[in-house]
């Protein structure tokens, strides 16, 4: 299967979310997998296996992650390392973005 050489933010809000997962996959290739997540309300999620980067596509909020919290809007960049304890609180109702999990379970070293 061919990689898609674009993600639109309309196709992301579109794309359904399988079962068992909080978010939209858009793009993989290689370690690289690309979602998009819009929680509603809060965010349940828990620490996961490869290393991530949040590009928020829209809304604003607090990122908690590895006992340390920024506060985020529009166009931030966010990072979660392998295995660290971090989600978004007192976000507002618009809040999505996209997510790129990519390198080995334990996260890249370095």
């Amino acid at each position: 299967m061919a990689v898609p050489l674009s993600a639109t933010i309309d196709e992301a809000k579109r794309a359904p979310i399988p079962p068992g997962f909080r978010s939209a996959e858009l793009m993989r290739h290689g370690s690289m997998v690309l979602r998009y997540y819009a929680p509603k309300g809060s965010d349940p999620q828990t620490p996961h296996e490869q290393d991530e980067l949040y590009i928020v596509a829209s809304g604003r909020g607090t990122f908690r992650c590895a006992g340390k919290h920024v506060s985020f809007g529009p166009g931030d960049v966010l990072f979660a390392a392998a295995g660290a304890e971090h989600r978004f609180e007192s976000f507002s109702a618009d809040f999505g973005t996209w997510v790129v999990f990519y390198g080995p379970k334990g996260g890249e070293h370095g």
